[in-house]
């Protein structure tokens, strides 16, 4: 293979999932995922700075989807309606990777370690969430309450979602689970 071959982040990222499903996450080297991958160990360290982050993707561009929608947002929408714009449009995100999330889901809750990991990218999300917020005017304490109800709804539609068999709207998933939140406070 070329030195520089195309592709090789994703290929990374596949062969690690493949080898974390068949020998669980302990088990596997970044050897053994470079040689999956077809690639070198010195390719993968280019790409990841270690086996856990090859299951965490690119976190900026994860954020900047909720952000981006939150800053896109009409200048007249409330802090709730900006967090709805970014639910869905964090639901596009993972259009197409339903097979892929549900099995790095089954890696990180069978690993202590990656559930740790994938709290702190939760806190990450929450913060840049709420920054976008404050940034769009809204209050303080009500940036970082819109930010925490957001965050928590994603992750209850994502692990709803990352559970049924087929793909289906993970941004809409969301936005019920907020309505679902909505009604708990109000009852």
């Amino acid at each position: 293979m070329g030195r520089w071959e195309p592709g090789a982040r994703n290929r990374l990222a596949i062969a690690a999932l493949e080898l974390f499903i068949e020998r669980g996450y302990e088990a596997t080297t970044v050897a053994d995922i470079a040689a999956r991958a077809g690639l070198t160990e010195r390719t993968f360290y280019r790409q990841f700075a270690d086996k856990r982050e090859v299951l965490f993707g690119d976190p900026e561009s994860y954020r900047a989807t909720f952000t981006d929608a939150i800053t896109a947002a009409p200048p007249e929408a409330t802090p709730m309606q900006a967090l709805a714009a970014a639910l869905t449009a964090a639901g596009g995100y993972f259009v197409g990777r339903h097979p892929y999330a549900r099995q790095r889901n089954t890696v990180i809750a069978a690993n202590p370690a990656l559930q740790e990991r994938e709290l702190v990218k939760r806190l990450h999300l929450t913060e840049a969430v709420a920054d976008a917020l404050r940034s769009r005017g809204a209050h303080d304490a009500t940036a970082q309450l819109t930010a925490e109800l957001g965050t928590v709804a994603f992750h209850q539609a994502f692990a709803r979602w990352v559970a049924r068999d087929e793909d289906s709207d993970l941004g809409a998933l969301a936005l019920a689970v907020l309505d679902e939140l909505r009604a708990a406070a109000a009852a």
